[in-house]
């Protein structure tokens, strides 16, 4: 499984297109030149206030809507709620899903936390912090849909995001085993919701191909199945923890046992 590389960035006409020069000599022409180009540096100056600091939930909505739904960046919103809820248990995490590293980054930068991170997908444009969390074994780019290279109960919490959502039944029923094998605490899920999902059936995702996108009764079913048991206390605890903190989830986040029943 690869990642095709994402290039975010987008060129605009070159400025020089615009003869705001030769207007000069040309007064025939000057008013509505001038005018098309009064109207592109307003557009300009509006798209980047709302990427700018103030504009910051402007540019999260857009991240949300132009694509997938990112629960990678949810799990980084919901870290305030997440160490409120599971307390020590956040001193040694591993994080499993696409862009690790950030999420890595993030919780390494807690107090009395220790993190480590599995990419499902080849990383084939890291930044220099990822390129170093690998190259130190804290992050480790390994396909899920097999055994995870660590022991029984390595980490006290693990949370995956939007890595399930790529798998069939007959995957999910081999990894599923494996991240509660290594979890001691508990075992929690971002899924994406069926209802956020903007990109068009036949559009293939940036993983390669399109998130199967399950509701919230299908992996209560599934979960009851494989014999994994949701931890309703956990889960009341953190809806607390998060409405205090007014986060409220774009995804569906489960808290599950690390032992099956």
């Amino acid at each position: 499984m690869s990642r095709r590389p994402v290039n975010p960035n987008r060129r605009f006409a070159d400025s020089g297109s615009v003869p705001f020069a030769g207007s000069l000599h040309q007064k025939s022409r000057s008013s509505p030149l001038l005018s098309v180009g009064l109207v592109v540096l307003g557009a300009f100056l509006l798209i980047a206030y709302s990427l700018s600091g103030s504009g910051g939930k402007d540019r999260e909505a857009l991240i949300k809507v132009g694509g997938d739904l990112s629960c990678t960046l949810e799990v980084q919103r919901a870290i305030p709620a997440l160490k409120k809820v599971y307390g020590d248990s956040m001193n040694k995490v591993l994080h499993v899903g696409p862009d690790t590293c950030t999420v890595v980054s993030k919780l390494l930068k807690e107090e009395d936390t220790e993190a480590w991170g599995v990419e499902p997908y080849d990383i084939e444009d890291a930044d220099s912090t990822c390129k170093s969390l690998i190259r130190k074994g804290i992050v480790r780019v390994a396909d899920i849909k097999f055994p995870l290279p660590y022991k029984p109960k390595s980490f006290s919490l693990v949370i995956v995001s939007d890595a399930l959502d790529y798998l069939s039944p007959k995957y999910l029923n081999k990894t599923l085993p494996e991240l509660a094998r290594v979890s001691m605490d508990g075992l929690v899920i971002f899924a994406g919701n069926p209802g956020q999902q903007r990109t068009k059936a036949t559009e293939a995702s940036k993983f390669g191909k399109p998130a199967k996108l399950r509701n919230t009764s299908w992996w209560i079913r599934y979960f009851i199945q494989t014999g994994l048991e949701e931890n309703e206390i956990t889960s009341k605890k953190f809806e607390q923890a998060a409405s205090k903190i007014s986060y409220s989830p774009s995804c569906q986040i489960f808290h599950l046992s690390s032992t099956y029943h």
